[in-house]
């Protein structure tokens, strides 16, 4: 029985481009021709064409099919390879099948951070994008602690939008006033989140990497009314938990 291109590609389940791309792989030899010139297919082509679709299905790269087959000793550690490669690559679509479900419950942007669909509706542009660059900075205790952080301050709401709609020019009175009310926020959050003072154990890049981002993200996302107020509340913080320290007491959040 000798069969054509289409009909070995038929049997197979295949197509005749597929068959093609193998022969130039040389992961199949090449038949003899009819005396017409087309190619004649025994059941030895098929039967290693279906050794090699049996292979890629398990998701063995076509590079390593014919070095696998010709060497039977290294299988088990290949697969053991590959297995580990298809059980991250669950993993992974695992994690996007959860974030999607998250981001059509919550009605969020599908290019919300991870783990941020629920408060996505109220981060500002700016936020929502520092958010997207500490994911390359730090680890995931951050991260999980960041959530945290902006699920209490979309709680509040009113101070961030009138943050985000600071004017760069804004007044001296206008940022003094945001400074004051966003301090005592800072100020938990230290107490709360203890690495906000020290972050160099949680980074996921060298420390030095991690300021010179940061800083020129900064720079970028946030005008400079909005910049002075960050930088103002943060030091009104510090100078609450110093004097609370001094008191011998601890700050709460409305304290």
């Amino acid at each position: 029985m000798a069969w054509s291109t289409r009909e070995l590609a038929d049997l197979a389940g295949t197509t005749v481009n597929t068959i093609r791309h193998y022969h130039r792989l040389g992961l199949l030899e090449e038949p003899e021709r009819r005396y017409n010139g087309y190619k004649k297919y025994g059941v030895s082509h098929l039967v290693c064409l279906l050794r090699i679709r049996r292979l890629a299905d398990l998701g063995v790269p076509l590079a390593q099919v014919g070095p696998l087959r010709a060497d039977d000793r290294s299988m088990p550690d290949q697969l053991r390879a590959l297995d580990a490669e298809l059980a991250a690559s669950m993993e992974r679509l695992q994690r996007a099948r959860t974030d999607i479900a998250a981001i059509l419950h919550d009605h969020a942007p599908a290019d919300a951070p991870a783990g941020f669909a629920s408060v996505a509706s109220r981060l500002s542009e700016s936020d929502s994008s520092i958010i997207h660059i500490y994911s390359q900075l730090y680890d995931a205790d951050v991260m999980a602690d960041l959530r945290r952080m902006v699920e209490v301050d979309a709680g509040a709401g009113a101070l961030g939008d009138e943050i985000t709609a600071l004017a760069p020019d804004a007044d001296e009175a206008t940022r003094q006033r945001l400074a004051e009310r966003l301090a005592p926020t800072l100020a938990q959050n230290l107490i709360e989140y203890p690495w906000l003072s020290d972050p160099t154990g949680h980074l996921a890049t060298s420390e030095n990497v991690a300021r010179q981002t940061f800083t020129e993200a900064v720079l970028e996302l946030y005008n400079p009314a909005q910049i002075d107020v960050l930088t103002r509340a943060g030091i009104l913080a510090h100078e609450r938990l110093r004097a609370h320290a001094s008191a011998g007491v601890t700050p709460g959040p409305g304290s």
